[in-house]
């Protein structure tokens, strides 16, 4: 009995424990060079917002005598002479009606003309897509004169209709999305929709649109962004202050015989907030959708 049990002690303590070999994580000096550089960069990006919101809190002789980091306390008396001078909040709801209904109207249209050049493909397409295409070389500014006198005799003067209507159809919106739609939308969904008796907008409307939907959301970023920041259509259009979009207001802000700084970055960070919302909002939606398809080859 006692060899029996020294063999089975044997046996135990001749077991070999596994031994744990330390990982060394080895990070290559080109990772470290890129991360730098990225942190870099994103500090670069986010100081002028950083140096905005720190100027709105400070008044104009702090302003005008150096460059602060650090917040003040002057941001409500900015605010103040802000509202008191100009209908600051009546600017910014313009901006945003004229902002998000340009980006609606702007996003479908130019998605069913995107879809339209990319699945039907009839008689003179090209030459129409490349007609389209050759718009995007002309600058708008050309246009500015005969765009004037039109709305002028159609009486749209003072009115939001002009600053909404010309985007129905970006040429750079249907350059992306008919892009996206040639890849995305495959052209058996679309027969065997056409089987099943559903019509074309029906198609449009409950197949393609979703499929298409993250280039649709890029560009509505796009188009948002720039009617928010649109300053010389708007200047050239409207006439009566209660129409005013906000950079007009934001010109309008600096003062008559001097320059009011803290009511110009008050405003300026007032405007900002919009834009960022929007970013945050469509870039969740293209983010989700970037692996979506409509059929797997």
């Amino acid at each position: 009995m006692e060899t029996k049990v020294n063999d089975k002690a044997n046996n135990k303590m001749s077991i070999k424990m596994p031994i744990k070999v330390p990982i060394k994580l080895s990070v290559s000096p080109g990772k470290v060079a890129v991360y730098t550089f990225l942190i870099v960069l994103a500090v670069l990006c986010f100081t002028p917002f950083y140096i905005m919101l720190m100027n709105s809190t400070h008044d104009n002789g702090e302003i005008a005598t150096h460059l602060w980091l650090t917040p003040g306390t002057s941001l409500m008396d900015n605010y103040h002479s802000l509202i008191v001078s100009l209908p600051i909040w009546r600017g910014f709801f313009n901006s945003l009606f004229v902002a998000t209904t340009t980006t609606i109207v702007s996003g479908y249209f130019s998605a069913l003309t995107a879809y339209g050049f990319s699945r039907y493909k009839f008689k003179g397409n090209g030459v129409l897509y490349t007609i389209v295409l050759g718009s995007m070389m002309i600058p708008g500014q050309l246009g500015f004169i005969g765009f004037y006198q039109l709305v002028s005799s159609m009486d749209l003067i003072n009115n939001y209709i002009p600053l909404i209507i010309p985007a129905v159809a970006s040429a750079g919106s249907v350059f992306f999305i008919k892009g996206y739609t040639d890849g995305a939308v495959h052209e058996s969904l679309i027969e065997a929709a056409r089987i099943d008796g559903c019509g074309e907008f029906t198609i449009f409307n409950k197949i393609a649109l979703p499929l298409i939907m993250p280039a649709v959301a890029t560009m509505s970023i796009f188009t948002f962004i720039a009617t928010w920041n649109n300053y010389l259509l708007p200047l050239i259009l409207l006439s009566d202050m209660d129409m005013y979009t906000l950079p007009i207001m934001q010109v309008a802000s600096r003062g008559v015989y001097k320059n009011e700084f803290g009511a110009i970055y008050t405003c300026i960070a007032i405007s900002v907030v919009p834009v960022m919302v929007a970013f945050a909002f469509f870039s969740k939606k293209i983010i989700g959708g970037l692996t979506m398809g409509g059929v797997k080859g």
